[in-house]
């Protein structure tokens, strides 16, 4: 997947990297918000049953994703090594700033703003990010809509069906060959 470039960015601090890959590989492998990225809590993290809960919110429903095996390692370090030396607030909020507190949107959003340059030709942010991974979701992996609606953790079918891109020549191709038009010259 394209977007594991992104995991490869290089960090000022030791501790960046090892919290940059848990934020950024949740974006990519999982389709998470800034918004719920920013809400989990340590408890949200099951690494025995390798998965992540994800709660409800005012857009998007309550799910439990699974983990990705080459995502264990790092977030296991993660949390038993470095986020207890970098915490500097009482929390059980999972990803933390580089001051140790909480991240924001803001924070989530400038972890991503350095990697501009590996795509300079697109925009990149989180919601981009998502997009992108929806996208691959049902476009690339051909996954149900259905499956993609619960990963996504959209309420409604139309919110993940306006991701599915039209594919114009097998359109074109399926019209033709069911709805042929003769051009007759009169």
């Amino acid at each position: 997947m394209e977007l594991e470039l992104l995991l490869q960015r290089e960090n000022r601090y030791w501790f960046l990297k090892a919290r940059n890959q848990v934020l950024i590989s949740l974006l990519i492998y999982q389709g998470l918000a800034s918004e719920e990225l920013i809400r989990l809590k340590l408890k949200d993290i099951d690494l025995d049953n390798g998965t992540i809960y994800i709660k409800a919110s005012k857009n998007l429903n309550r799910r439990t994703l699974e983990l990705k095996p080459k995502q264990m390692l790092p977030i296991s370090n993660y949390i038993d090594e470095v986020r207890p030396k970098i915490l500097m607030t009482k929390t059980e909020k999972l990803i933390l700033s580089k001051l140790g507190k909480p991240i924001s949107v803001d924070g989530v959003c400038s972890v991503i703003e350095p990697l501009k340059s590996l795509f300079p030709d697109r925009k990149l942010n989180p919601q981009i990010i998502r997009m992108s991974v929806i996208c691959n979701w049902l476009n690339e992996k051909k996954v149900d809509l259905v499956k993609v609606q619960e990963l996504a953790g959209h309420k409604w079918p139309g919110t993940t069906e306006k991701y599915i891109k039209v594919d114009a020549k097998n359109e074109r191709e399926l019209i033709n060959r069911y709805y042929p038009i003769d051009f007759k010259i009169i």
